[in-house]
């Protein structure tokens, strides 16, 4: 009988590290890592010691000073007196406020000009790819500019709008009023209110939150979801028999019924600007600065995403567009059910590129004097405190945040809409 024995393990030694192909890759990246934290630890070390010597040590306590400076377009209650904390605040809800408007109307037109680029009617085609070529070939920092100017020199003086023969008048019935100083909307108000919600107190967090809104956002969102569990269901019934059940009035009704019979209770009504005194008082206001900053940006970054759209849009095969035109499916048909639910996993990932674009860009809203996240907490209190190195790092960890955020909802979509593999 003969037995047979494995090979002899030869044992560890140091000499491996370098010249076994098992270990030098871990070796090396274990080298790298080291030296890498051992430059980063002598730069802020370096850092903090001239710090020092200049009197300056790192320190976060001026967010607790009072911030001594007004701030022209607010989400949340701002006066001089509050903190640079507070006021730091107000310029985050300026910058999301803006990224938000800014990503919604851009994917909008994007869509619309991507589509229109391919139209088979050669004006619409030309005056499509004559938008794209001038909107991204401009820095939008000219954009911006250039948007601002046209409203302020363009735009009639609340002035206009007085004496018996008014040079200028309200639009939309006598509820919007569009000036060189802003632009001025109706607003929502209760007449049988059900108060707020408080957060944080007396803190420089603090915020209220209306219940009314609350109350009538839940409704609404609560309506989508109904929606589209009916939806559902009549794709399970036409999957069954062959027969789509008329839903579109169920799904109306859970969406604006509720919310109609709420608003009605709580005594809903607009509350409209008036001109008084040098001014317009009441309604919402819009300052040009915040209008040309989200105009500009979402103009511009139209054109990226209208191109994103076309490339989706051309990587999807022809015969799919054929097929659908021989089961008798509309042309507008076919893109709304065949070939943009295709093209969008094609379109999601440079759309999140633009998207985070979108936000870093609304840093420039300094140049037209909107007061984001970078004119206050970059700009006014920098320069007041003196504290540039800690203010800095709070912007990056802000955009920072901020883009992780994007970037995680995004992807998170992209996983639902990709293709899935029986």
């Amino acid at each position: 009988m003969t037995t047979t024995t494995d090979p002899h393990q030869a044992s560890f030694r140091l000499s491996m590290l370098l010249y076994d192909s098992r270990y030098r890759s871990m070796t090396i990246q274990i080298i790298a890592l080291i030296g890498f934290l051992t430059l980063l630890g002598w730069l802020f070390s370096n850092t903090a010691n001239n710090l020092a010597d200049l009197g300056k040590e790192p320190s976060f306590r001026f967010l607790s000073e009072p911030a001594g400076y007004d701030i022209n377009q607010r989400l949340l209650e701002y006066t001089n007196r509050d903190t640079h904390m507070r006021a730091a605040l107000m310029g985050l809800l300026n910058t999301l406020l803006v990224a938000a408007l800014g990503c919604v109307t851009a994917t909008i037109l994007g869509v619309i000009i991507g589509v229109l680029r391919l139209s088979p009617n050669w004006i619409v085609s030309r005056l499509s790819a004559v938008y794209v070529e001038a909107f991204r070939n401009v820095p939008v920092l000219l954009w911006i500019v250039f948007t601002m100017a046209i409203l302020i020199e363009t735009l009639p003086a609340p002035k206009a709008f007085r004496g018996e023969t008014p040079e200028a008048t309200m639009k939309l019935f006598d509820s919007v009023a569009f000036t060189n100083r802003g632009t001025y909307i109706p607003e929502p108000l209760f007449s049988n209110t059900l108060g707020n919600l408080h957060f944080f107190g007396e803190s420089s967090l603090r915020f209220d939150v209306s219940l009314d809104l609350i109350l009538l956002a839940v409704l609404f969102f609560g309506g989508i979801f109904a929606s589209i569990k009916i939806k559902r269901r009549a794709d399970r019934i036409q999957e069954q028999t062959g027969d789509r059940p008329t839903t579109w009035y169920w799904s109306l009704g859970v969406i604006f019924v509720p919310t109609l019979i709420v608003m009605v209770a709580l005594g809903f009504h607009l509350g409209y600007p008036e001109l008084k005194g040098f001014n317009f008082k009441g309604g919402i206001y819009m300052r040009n600065s915040l209008i040309a900053l989200w105009l500009a940006l979402s103009l511009y970054t139209a054109a990226f995403i209208a191109e994103i759209v076309r490339a989706g849009i051309l990587a999807i095969s022809k015969g799919q567009t054929e097929a659908a035109g021989a089961l008798g499916l509309r042309p507008n048909r076919t893109m709304n059910l065949v070939v943009l639910p295709q093209a969008l996993r094609v379109i999601i990932p440079p759309l999140i590129s633009n998207y985070l674009n979108l936000t870093k860009n609304s840093s420039l809203a300094i140049a037209v004097g909107y007061m984001d996240i970078t004119g206050t907490l970059g700009g006014i209190t920098m320069n007041q405190t003196g504290r540039e190195l800690e203010t800095v790092l709070l912007l990056m960890l802000v955009y920072l945040a901020i883009s992780l955020t994007i970037s995680a909802v995004m992807n998170w979509y992209n996983e639902s809409v990709k293709l899935k593999e029986r």
